[in-house]
């Protein structure tokens, strides 16, 4: 099966996009969860809490364009390398 690179490229900056989305709610409504949970992603690193909290509108869609185009490229080289070993 190949993978259109257009069609993965576009499906992975969706995904990365919604979770991105997705996250920010989460860590609007439960952050003291979502920080114990981020911080066991970070195996031997403490990470600490300084003062409040909050996310501008501009640092928002900052982080929703610069994560998705972050998924798009990573959906790009996927489709791009995964092609490239079916022909080995």
């Amino acid at each position: 099966m190949k993978h259109d690179p257009n069609v993965t490229t576009n499906a992975v900056a969706a995904t990365t996009a919604i979770i991105y989305v997705a996250c920010r709610l989460l860590v609007g409504l439960f952050p003291d969860f979502m920080f114990t949970v981020g911080q066991s992603w970070f195996h031997g690193i403490t990470l600490t809490q300084k003062g409040a909290w909050s996310l501008t509108t501009s640092a928002f869609i900052l982080g929703l364009i610069s994560t998705t185009v972050f998924g798009w490229l990573v959906g790009y080289l996927f489709a791009r390398l995964y092609n490239s070993f079916l022909k080995k």
